[in-house]
């Protein structure tokens, strides 16, 4: 019986193309990316923070809105330090106002956005620089995840920082009084830089997209 000749300095890979045998040094290098794992993994335990410090202050919001005293004057508190029923050290509040209600929401969207930037950052992450996961026909894959790339990624990432920092923005404004005029100029400012700086990262990757595939075309012609 005839055996297929055995290369063994090359594996088919899924497509039925040889894998080709890197260097040591080059395969040592290769394999550094695993460094960043931990990292990664650091983040996710970062996340469950974010998701126990939201599950307690929902806890405070239901609580003071069930008008408990101490719930309410510990969120009024924190919303609204400035307050003279928080200076003063009372405790007797017994109903929440609309402004420090719409703060505490506005604080768990601030949670929820964060968390979102950090699962965009693990997952993108690590499909871009570390492994890739093979999410394909997967009915939980996340649509950004079809085409993510290390641009697309920084994309992203420059607008949910936009949606962060739109959201501490508003409350500030809506607790003005709080802050002086040096405070709220530096915030908008600040605000602004995001968004130059988003727009900035889009037209880079777009002029960025459009040379490699002009140069794609003329390397097909």
């Amino acid at each position: 019986m005839n055996h297929p000749p055995n290369d063994k300095s090359s594996d088919p890979n899924q497509n039925g193309d040889p894998i080709k045998r890197l260097p040591l040094m080059a395969n040592v290098l290769f394999a550094s990316r695993w460094l960043q794992l931990p990292l990664y993994f650091g983040l996710a335990i970062a996340q469950g923070v974010y998701v126990v410090h939201f599950l307690i202050e929902l806890f405070h919001l239901v609580e003071a809105a069930l008008g408990m005293s101490s719930a309410v004057y510990e969120l009024t508190c924190a919303a609204q330090p400035q307050l003279e029923a928080c200076a003063a050290g009372a405790a007797q509040m017994h109903k929440l106002t609309e402004t420090t209600i719409m703060l505490v929401v506005l604080g768990l969207i601030d949670v929820v956005m964060i968390s979102n930037l950090l699962i965009m950052v693990i997952v993108g992450g690590y499909e871009t620089f570390v492994s890739r996961m093979n999410l394909q026909n997967h009915p939980d894959q996340p649509e950004w995840l079809s085409h993510v790339n290390a641009g697309v990624l920084k994309v992203k990432l420059a607008t949910a920082i936009i949606g962060i920092s739109s959201i501490h923005l508003l409350k500030t404004f809506i607790n003005a009084s709080a802050f002086d005029v040096k405070t709220l100029v530096a915030q908008t400012g600040i605000h602004v830089v995001f968004l130059l700086s988003a727009l900035a990262i889009a037209w880079t990757e777009k002029v960025m997209g459009s040379v490699a595939q002009q140069a794609s075309s003329s390397g097909q012609h």
